[in-house]
Protein backbone atom coordinates (compact mmCIF):
# COMPACT_ATOMS: atom_id res chain seq x y z
CA UNK A 1 0.00 0.00 0.00
CA UNK A 2 1.34 3.63 -1.06
CA UNK A 3 0.52 5.91 1.14
CA UNK A 4 -0.47 9.70 -0.56
CA UNK A 5 -1.18 12.70 1.24
CA UNK A 6 -4.09 14.54 0.59
CA UNK A 7 -2.33 17.76 -0.64
CA UNK A 8 -0.21 15.68 -2.95
CA UNK A 9 -3.61 14.25 -4.02
CA UNK A 10 -5.07 17.48 -4.58
CA UNK A 11 -1.76 19.43 -6.43
CA UNK A 12 -2.05 16.67 -9.24
CA UNK A 13 -4.97 13.95 -9.37
CA UNK A 14 -3.01 12.42 -12.51
CA UNK A 15 -0.80 11.26 -10.17
CA UNK A 16 -2.89 9.04 -8.42
CA UNK A 17 -4.10 7.82 -11.67
CA UNK A 18 -0.93 6.94 -12.77
CA UNK A 19 0.15 4.93 -9.59
CA UNK A 20 -3.28 3.23 -10.13
CA UNK A 21 -2.57 2.10 -14.01
CA UNK A 22 0.80 1.23 -13.03
CA UNK A 23 -0.68 -1.59 -9.88
CA UNK A 24 0.15 0.29 -7.17
CA UNK A 25 -2.83 0.77 -4.57
CA UNK A 26 -3.13 4.16 -2.65
CA UNK A 27 -4.73 5.22 0.48
CA UNK A 28 -5.30 8.92 1.07
CA UNK A 29 -4.16 10.05 4.34
CA UNK A 30 -3.76 13.75 6.13
CA UNK A 31 0.25 14.61 6.84
CA UNK A 32 0.58 14.51 10.60
CA UNK A 33 -2.07 11.73 11.36
CA UNK A 34 -0.92 7.83 11.38
CA UNK A 35 0.39 7.06 7.86
CA UNK A 36 -0.36 3.53 5.98
CA UNK A 37 2.78 1.22 6.63
CA UNK A 38 4.83 1.52 3.46
CA UNK A 39 6.04 4.51 1.49
CA UNK A 40 4.27 7.45 1.47
CA UNK A 41 3.82 10.45 -1.05
CA UNK A 42 3.81 14.45 0.32
CA UNK A 43 3.66 17.69 -1.38
CA UNK A 44 6.72 19.88 -1.03
CA UNK A 45 4.48 22.12 1.58
CA UNK A 46 4.63 18.77 3.78
CA UNK A 47 8.13 17.72 3.61
CA UNK A 48 8.79 17.81 7.40
CA UNK A 49 6.72 14.58 7.55
CA UNK A 50 8.73 12.65 4.88
CA UNK A 51 11.22 9.87 6.08
CA UNK A 52 13.12 7.59 4.57
CA UNK A 53 11.62 5.59 1.69
CA UNK A 54 9.01 8.57 0.98
CA UNK A 55 8.87 11.07 -1.88
CA UNK A 56 8.52 15.00 -1.93
CA UNK A 57 7.28 16.02 -5.04
CA UNK A 58 7.56 20.00 -5.90
CA UNK A 59 5.06 20.79 -8.68
CA UNK A 60 5.94 23.79 -9.44
CA UNK A 61 9.94 23.23 -10.57
CA UNK A 62 10.55 24.97 -13.78
CA UNK A 63 13.67 22.79 -14.25
CA UNK A 64 13.08 18.74 -13.47
CA UNK A 65 14.91 17.32 -10.56
CA UNK A 66 15.85 14.28 -8.77
CA UNK A 67 18.46 13.20 -6.48
CA UNK A 68 17.87 9.84 -4.66
CA UNK A 69 19.37 10.64 -1.17
CA UNK A 70 20.94 8.26 1.62
CA UNK A 71 18.77 5.95 3.29
CA UNK A 72 18.37 8.25 5.75
CA UNK A 73 16.48 10.86 3.94
CA UNK A 74 13.00 11.08 1.71
CA UNK A 75 13.70 11.37 -1.67
CA UNK A 76 13.08 14.60 -3.80
CA UNK A 77 11.63 15.31 -6.71
CA UNK A 78 10.18 18.32 -9.32
CA UNK A 79 8.60 18.80 -12.38
CA UNK A 80 6.01 21.23 -14.21
CA UNK A 81 3.14 20.53 -16.80
CA UNK A 82 5.73 19.79 -19.73
CA UNK A 83 7.39 16.61 -17.47
CA UNK A 84 4.56 15.44 -15.54
CA UNK A 85 4.17 12.47 -17.24
CA UNK A 86 8.05 11.18 -16.97
CA UNK A 87 7.80 12.59 -13.44
CA UNK A 88 4.69 10.83 -12.33
CA UNK A 89 6.24 7.35 -13.81
CA UNK A 90 9.64 8.34 -11.93
CA UNK A 91 7.53 8.61 -7.98
CA UNK A 92 5.54 5.49 -9.45
CA UNK A 93 9.49 3.92 -9.72
CA UNK A 94 10.81 5.30 -6.36
CA UNK A 95 7.62 3.77 -4.27
CA UNK A 96 7.35 0.51 -6.09
CA UNK A 97 7.67 -2.65 -4.17
CA UNK A 98 11.54 -4.30 -4.70
CA UNK A 99 10.75 -7.41 -6.71
CA UNK A 100 7.51 -6.10 -8.40
CA UNK A 101 8.48 -5.61 -12.21
CA UNK A 102 8.27 -1.89 -13.71
CA UNK A 103 4.96 -1.38 -15.63
CA UNK A 104 1.95 1.35 -16.19
CA UNK A 105 -0.14 -0.34 -18.72
CA UNK A 106 -3.19 -1.85 -16.69
CA UNK A 107 -3.06 -4.75 -18.19
CA UNK A 108 0.24 -5.38 -17.48
CA UNK A 109 -0.42 -4.27 -13.68
CA UNK A 110 -2.94 -6.92 -13.72
CA UNK A 111 -0.65 -9.77 -15.43
CA UNK A 112 1.65 -9.00 -12.34
CA UNK A 113 -1.35 -9.16 -9.82
CA UNK A 114 -2.51 -12.20 -11.30
CA UNK A 115 1.17 -13.62 -10.88
CA UNK A 116 1.61 -12.51 -6.81
CA UNK A 117 -1.68 -14.44 -6.51
CA UNK A 118 -0.52 -17.80 -8.48
CA UNK A 119 2.71 -17.81 -6.75
CA UNK A 120 0.94 -18.75 -3.22
CA UNK A 121 1.36 -22.33 -4.44
CA UNK A 122 3.91 -24.57 -5.50
CA UNK A 123 2.53 -25.22 -9.36
CA UNK A 124 4.59 -25.05 -11.78
CA UNK A 125 4.87 -21.98 -13.81
CA UNK A 126 5.57 -21.66 -17.68
CA UNK A 127 6.63 -17.97 -18.91
CA UNK A 128 6.36 -17.77 -22.66
CA UNK A 129 7.46 -14.56 -24.47
CA UNK A 130 9.85 -12.81 -27.06
CA UNK A 131 13.29 -12.31 -26.20
CA UNK A 132 13.92 -9.39 -23.62
CA UNK A 133 9.95 -9.23 -22.76
CA UNK A 134 10.62 -9.63 -19.04
CA UNK A 135 10.33 -13.11 -18.09
CA UNK A 136 12.83 -13.35 -16.00
CA UNK A 137 11.31 -10.65 -13.76
CA UNK A 138 8.41 -12.31 -13.85
CA UNK A 139 10.17 -15.55 -12.30
CA UNK A 140 11.72 -13.14 -9.41
CA UNK A 141 8.18 -11.83 -8.91
CA UNK A 142 7.02 -15.39 -8.63
CA UNK A 143 9.34 -16.25 -6.44
CA UNK A 144 9.47 -13.47 -3.68
CA UNK A 145 5.75 -13.15 -3.68
CA UNK A 146 6.04 -17.01 -2.69
CA UNK A 147 5.89 -18.67 0.58
CA UNK A 148 9.57 -19.82 -0.89
CA UNK A 149 10.83 -15.89 -0.99
CA UNK A 150 13.41 -16.48 1.84
CA UNK A 151 15.29 -19.42 0.03
CA UNK A 152 17.41 -19.33 -2.88
CA UNK A 153 16.39 -18.21 -6.64
CA UNK A 154 18.69 -19.57 -9.08
CA UNK A 155 18.48 -18.89 -12.44
CA UNK A 156 19.81 -21.34 -15.75
CA UNK A 157 20.06 -20.36 -18.87
CA UNK A 158 19.55 -24.14 -20.39
CA UNK A 159 20.75 -22.89 -24.15
CA UNK A 160 23.91 -21.05 -22.87
CA UNK A 161 25.46 -24.68 -21.05
CA UNK A 162 27.17 -27.41 -23.09
CA UNK A 163 24.77 -30.27 -23.80
CA UNK A 164 27.78 -32.63 -22.22
CA UNK A 165 27.33 -31.44 -19.05
CA UNK A 166 23.56 -30.45 -18.62
CA UNK A 167 22.85 -33.29 -16.88
CA UNK A 168 25.63 -32.81 -14.28
CA UNK A 169 25.08 -29.06 -13.95
CA UNK A 170 21.28 -29.90 -13.25
CA UNK A 171 21.41 -32.63 -11.17
CA UNK A 172 25.04 -32.89 -9.73
CA UNK A 173 27.63 -35.38 -10.06
CA UNK A 174 29.97 -38.10 -8.02
CA UNK A 175 33.41 -37.79 -7.51
CA UNK A 176 35.00 -39.72 -10.62
CA UNK A 177 32.03 -40.03 -12.46
CA UNK A 178 33.27 -38.49 -15.42
CA UNK A 179 36.75 -37.19 -17.18
CA UNK A 180 37.59 -34.02 -14.71
CA UNK A 181 34.71 -34.44 -11.88
CA UNK A 182 37.62 -34.77 -9.24
CA UNK A 183 34.98 -33.41 -6.50
CA UNK A 184 31.66 -34.43 -6.19
CA UNK A 185 29.38 -31.59 -7.58
CA UNK A 186 25.60 -30.59 -5.91
CA UNK A 187 23.41 -29.35 -9.17
CA UNK A 188 20.99 -26.96 -9.27
CA UNK A 189 18.15 -28.82 -8.49
CA UNK A 190 19.92 -29.15 -5.28
CA UNK A 191 21.51 -25.96 -4.31
CA UNK A 192 17.48 -24.13 -5.03
CA UNK A 193 16.03 -26.86 -2.78
CA UNK A 194 13.59 -24.92 -0.70
CA UNK A 195 13.61 -21.76 -3.21
CA UNK A 196 13.35 -21.12 -7.14
CA UNK A 197 14.90 -22.82 -9.52
CA UNK A 198 14.44 -20.90 -13.33
CA UNK A 199 15.23 -22.83 -16.36
CA UNK A 200 15.04 -20.29 -18.78
CA UNK A 201 14.75 -21.05 -22.78
CA UNK A 202 13.98 -24.73 -21.56
CA UNK A 203 12.83 -25.55 -25.64
CA UNK A 204 16.75 -26.04 -25.74
CA UNK A 205 17.34 -29.28 -23.05
CA UNK A 206 17.90 -31.95 -25.44
CA UNK A 207 14.98 -34.86 -25.63
CA UNK A 208 17.40 -37.60 -23.70
CA UNK A 209 17.34 -35.12 -20.74
CA UNK A 210 13.33 -33.99 -21.16
CA UNK A 211 13.04 -37.89 -19.91
CA UNK A 212 15.46 -37.41 -16.34
CA UNK A 213 13.81 -33.61 -16.35
CA UNK A 214 10.54 -35.20 -16.02
CA UNK A 215 11.11 -37.47 -13.79
CA UNK A 216 12.54 -34.76 -11.35
CA UNK A 217 9.63 -32.87 -11.32
CA UNK A 218 7.44 -35.85 -10.96
CA UNK A 219 9.07 -37.64 -8.20
CA UNK A 220 10.81 -34.15 -6.52
CA UNK A 221 13.93 -36.55 -6.32
CA UNK A 222 17.29 -36.20 -8.46
CA UNK A 223 19.77 -38.92 -9.76
CA UNK A 224 23.37 -37.19 -9.70
CA UNK A 225 25.70 -38.57 -12.92
CA UNK A 226 27.01 -41.40 -11.02
CA UNK A 227 25.05 -41.85 -8.42
CA UNK A 228 22.68 -45.29 -7.49
CA UNK A 229 20.41 -43.75 -5.08
CA UNK A 230 18.20 -40.76 -5.84
CA UNK A 231 18.01 -37.82 -3.31
CA UNK A 232 15.26 -36.24 -2.67
CA UNK A 233 14.58 -32.08 -3.56
CA UNK A 234 12.24 -29.20 -2.47
CA UNK A 235 11.85 -27.10 -5.48
CA UNK A 236 9.42 -24.92 -7.08
CA UNK A 237 9.95 -24.47 -11.23
CA UNK A 238 9.26 -21.62 -13.11
CA UNK A 239 10.68 -22.39 -16.57
CA UNK A 240 10.87 -19.73 -19.41
CA UNK A 241 10.30 -20.29 -23.18
CA UNK A 242 10.84 -17.72 -26.38
CA UNK A 243 9.27 -20.41 -28.65
CA UNK A 244 5.72 -21.65 -29.05
CA UNK A 245 6.36 -24.88 -26.72
CA UNK A 246 3.17 -26.43 -28.16
CA UNK A 247 4.46 -26.06 -31.63
CA UNK A 248 7.89 -27.71 -30.45
CA UNK A 249 5.49 -30.44 -29.38
CA UNK A 250 3.87 -30.83 -32.78
CA UNK A 251 7.14 -30.82 -34.51
CA UNK A 252 8.18 -33.51 -32.04
CA UNK A 253 11.24 -31.38 -30.41
CA UNK A 254 9.84 -31.28 -27.26
CA UNK A 255 8.19 -34.47 -25.11
CA UNK A 256 4.62 -33.39 -24.52
CA UNK A 257 4.30 -34.74 -20.78
CA UNK A 258 7.36 -32.13 -19.58
CA UNK A 259 4.88 -29.84 -21.42
CA UNK A 260 2.20 -30.44 -19.32
CA UNK A 261 3.87 -31.36 -16.42
CA UNK A 262 5.34 -27.65 -16.94
CA UNK A 263 2.50 -25.43 -18.51
CA UNK A 264 0.17 -25.61 -15.13
CA UNK A 265 0.15 -21.60 -14.67
CA UNK A 266 1.03 -20.68 -18.25
CA UNK A 267 1.73 -16.70 -18.52
CA UNK A 268 2.11 -15.22 -21.40
CA UNK A 269 4.59 -11.91 -22.39
CA UNK A 270 3.18 -9.35 -24.72
CA UNK A 271 6.54 -7.78 -27.07
CA UNK A 272 6.86 -3.90 -25.76
CA UNK A 273 5.16 -2.25 -28.88
CA UNK A 274 2.12 -3.79 -27.59
CA UNK A 275 2.53 -2.30 -24.12
CA UNK A 276 2.92 1.50 -24.44
CA UNK A 277 2.53 2.81 -21.16
CA UNK A 278 5.21 0.47 -19.75
CA UNK A 279 7.73 2.24 -22.26
CA UNK A 280 7.60 5.21 -20.23
CA UNK A 281 7.84 3.00 -16.84
CA UNK A 282 10.76 0.84 -17.70
CA UNK A 283 12.41 3.77 -19.23
CA UNK A 284 12.59 5.34 -15.08
CA UNK A 285 13.03 2.45 -14.01
CA UNK A 286 16.80 1.46 -15.78
CA UNK A 287 17.75 5.79 -15.61
CA UNK A 288 17.21 5.00 -11.74
CA UNK A 289 19.29 1.78 -12.41
CA UNK A 290 21.83 3.37 -14.58
CA UNK A 291 22.51 6.69 -12.72
CA UNK A 292 25.01 6.20 -9.45
CA UNK A 293 23.36 6.94 -5.92
CA UNK A 294 23.08 10.40 -4.67
CA UNK A 295 23.80 12.40 -8.36
CA UNK A 296 21.55 14.32 -10.28
CA UNK A 297 18.62 12.26 -12.07
CA UNK A 298 18.42 13.12 -15.87
CA UNK A 299 14.84 13.66 -17.37
CA UNK A 300 13.85 12.93 -21.23
CA UNK A 301 12.84 16.30 -22.41
CA UNK A 302 9.77 16.10 -24.24
CA UNK A 303 11.10 15.23 -27.70
CA UNK A 304 12.88 12.27 -26.23
CA UNK A 305 10.29 10.72 -24.46
CA UNK A 306 8.52 11.09 -27.61
CA UNK A 307 10.91 9.33 -29.55
CA UNK A 308 11.02 6.56 -26.95
CA UNK A 309 7.61 5.93 -27.11
CA UNK A 310 7.38 6.08 -30.85
CA UNK A 311 9.64 3.76 -31.52
CA UNK A 312 8.72 -0.71 -32.21
CA UNK A 313 11.30 -1.72 -29.88
CA UNK A 314 11.93 -5.43 -31.67
CA UNK A 315 14.33 -6.26 -29.39
CA UNK A 316 12.20 -5.46 -26.48
CA UNK A 317 13.21 -4.27 -22.90
CA UNK A 318 16.72 -5.06 -23.73
CA UNK A 319 17.29 -2.69 -26.63
CA UNK A 320 15.43 -0.18 -24.82
CA UNK A 321 18.23 -0.88 -21.86
CA UNK A 322 20.48 -0.20 -24.41
CA UNK A 323 19.80 2.97 -25.64
CA UNK A 324 19.20 3.96 -22.19
CA UNK A 325 22.24 3.30 -21.11
CA UNK A 326 23.58 4.60 -24.58
CA UNK A 327 21.64 7.99 -23.98
CA UNK A 328 23.14 8.42 -20.28
CA UNK A 329 26.66 8.21 -21.56
CA UNK A 330 26.15 10.67 -24.59
CA UNK A 331 24.39 13.64 -22.97
CA UNK A 332 25.96 16.90 -22.79
CA UNK A 333 23.42 18.66 -20.51
CA UNK A 334 21.05 18.00 -17.34
CA UNK A 335 18.63 16.65 -19.77
CA UNK A 336 18.46 13.56 -21.70
CA UNK A 337 17.91 14.88 -25.48
CA UNK A 338 16.60 13.65 -28.43
CA UNK A 339 19.03 13.59 -30.59
CA UNK A 340 20.65 11.34 -27.79
CA UNK A 341 18.23 8.50 -27.86
CA UNK A 342 20.65 6.83 -30.46
CA UNK A 343 18.45 3.42 -31.80
CA UNK A 344 20.01 1.43 -34.16
CA UNK A 345 18.63 0.14 -37.46
CA UNK A 346 17.35 -3.71 -36.80
CA UNK A 347 19.56 -5.89 -39.06
CA UNK A 348 17.93 -7.03 -41.62
CA UNK A 349 18.04 -10.13 -44.39
CA UNK A 350 19.84 -8.03 -47.96
CA UNK A 351 16.95 -7.67 -50.90
CA UNK A 352 17.23 -10.43 -53.11
CA UNK A 353 19.05 -9.40 -56.48
CA UNK A 354 16.17 -9.72 -59.37
CA UNK A 355 18.60 -11.81 -61.86
CA UNK A 356 18.46 -11.06 -65.53
CA UNK A 357 16.49 -13.41 -68.20
CA UNK A 358 20.31 -14.10 -69.50
CA UNK A 359 21.48 -15.33 -66.24
CA UNK A 360 18.50 -17.49 -65.54
CA UNK A 361 18.81 -19.51 -68.86
CA UNK A 362 22.38 -20.27 -67.97
CA UNK A 363 21.51 -21.55 -64.56
CA UNK A 364 18.98 -23.64 -66.05
CA UNK A 365 20.99 -25.10 -68.50
CA UNK A 366 24.10 -25.59 -66.08
CA UNK A 367 21.99 -27.81 -64.04
CA UNK A 368 20.53 -30.05 -67.04
CA UNK A 369 24.06 -30.63 -68.03
CA UNK A 370 25.28 -31.63 -64.44
CA UNK A 371 21.85 -33.91 -64.30
CA UNK A 372 23.19 -35.26 -67.71
CA UNK A 373 26.78 -36.11 -66.50
CA UNK A 374 24.86 -37.55 -63.49
CA UNK A 375 22.91 -40.20 -65.49
CA UNK A 376 25.71 -40.46 -67.70
CA UNK A 377 28.08 -41.42 -64.95
CA UNK A 378 30.37 -38.61 -66.28
CA UNK A 379 31.01 -39.84 -69.69
CA UNK A 380 30.66 -36.65 -71.65
CA UNK A 381 29.96 -38.14 -75.09
CA UNK A 382 26.61 -40.27 -73.24
CA UNK A 383 26.14 -36.82 -71.89
CA UNK A 384 25.98 -34.84 -74.72
CA UNK A 385 23.82 -37.71 -77.11
CA UNK A 386 21.45 -37.65 -73.98
CA UNK A 387 21.55 -33.38 -74.74
CA UNK A 388 21.31 -33.68 -77.98
CA UNK A 389 24.26 -31.60 -78.60
CA UNK A 390 27.88 -32.14 -79.95
CA UNK A 391 30.54 -33.33 -77.27
CA UNK A 392 32.33 -30.42 -78.91
CA UNK A 393 29.31 -28.37 -77.55
CA UNK A 394 29.17 -29.97 -74.28
CA UNK A 395 33.03 -29.19 -73.20
CA UNK A 396 32.66 -25.51 -74.48
CA UNK A 397 29.97 -25.09 -72.20
CA UNK A 398 31.31 -26.83 -69.27
CA UNK A 399 34.01 -24.74 -69.63
CA UNK A 400 31.53 -21.41 -69.31
CA UNK A 401 30.39 -23.01 -66.17
CA UNK A 402 34.06 -23.83 -64.72
CA UNK A 403 34.65 -19.59 -65.76
CA UNK A 404 31.40 -18.56 -63.76
CA UNK A 405 31.81 -20.70 -60.61
CA UNK A 406 35.89 -18.97 -60.28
Amino acid sequence: MIGLSRKAAAANAALAGWLGGAGLKCRIFDAGDTRPPGPAIFSAAEASHAGPGDVVVDYGAVVPSLVVPADDEPARIGFGFEDMAFGHAMIAELVRPAGRPACGEPESARLIDYVGRIAASDASVLVLGDTGTGKEGIARHIHSCSPRARGAFTAVNCAALPETMLEAILFGHRRGSFTGATQEGEGLFRAASGGTLLLDEISEIPLALQAKLLRALQEKEVLPVGAVKPEPVDVRIVACANRDLAAEVAAGRFRADLYWRLNVVPVQLQPLTERRLDIRAIAAALILRHVPAGEPVPFPTAAALDRLMDHAWPGNCRELDNVIQRALLLRAGDRIEAEEIVIDRVPGPAPERVRSLGEVSKLAQASVIRDALAAADGHRTRAAERLGISERTLRYRLAEMRAAAA
